[in-house]
């Protein structure tokens, strides 16, 4: 498992960026297709559907991205089957494992920001009222990141021996992800 300091052993062509709910997924894999010239591709926007519903090529799309060439995408949607498939064609996998009060408050402020402005996210879908915290929890963000923030800890094992092939970068600090931007992995752009 690579640092924020070690060098990449080559630039990358097929990119996972991984993490709790909150970390930042989204934005460094975005920022990773502009510097490596990789196609970003937002996995939840495969996922969602109108109304929040499954989109019914989800798991087609998702295999199509994965055996393409060049991508950079977020891991994610294990329960739907979806690990393997990224896993095995994957290259590099940047863990994003932040402290649960940086990745929580990052998402307490993406989620009010989102729910008063009402932005449009994936498929004409906008994020539920924030009383939904206390009124269907099972449709809060909020409450998804405090059940599983441990997930990708406790999965990490796994996917080092289930994918020896992976590159993986662990990055525990917003200052450690700038390190690696503006070091290891501009070095290989």
């Amino acid at each position: 498992m690579l640092s924020a300091r070690d060098p990449l052993p080559s630039a990358p062509e097929r990119v996972l960026v991984c993490g709790v709910t909150g970390a930042g997924k989204s934005t460094l894999a975005a920022r990773l297709g502009t510097l490596w010239d990789l196609p970003y591709t937002d996995f939840d926007g495969l996922f969602h559907g109108t109304g929040w519903t499954e989109r019914p090529t989800f798991e087609t799309d998702a295999r199509a991205l994965a055996a393409g060439d060049r991508w950079v995408t977020e891991w994610g949607y294990w329960n739907k089957g979806m690990g393997p498939v990224m896993g095995e064609r994957a290259q590099l996998l940047v863990w994003l494992d932040l402290p649960r009060h940086i990745a929580l408050s990052r998402l307490i402020r993406r989620t009010v920001r989102r729910s008063i402005r009402r932005e449009e996210l994936w498929n004409g879908n906008v994020e539920p009222p924030l009383r939904t915290f206390f009124t269907a929890p099972e449709d809060s963000i909020i409450r998804w990141e405090m059940k599983t923030h441990d997930s990708w800890r406790i999965r990490m094992a796994d996917v080092e021996q289930v994918y020896p092939h992976l590159c993986v970068v662990r990055l525990g600090r917003p200052r450690e992800v700038r390190a690696w931007l503006n070091g290891p992995a501009a070095a290989v752009a």
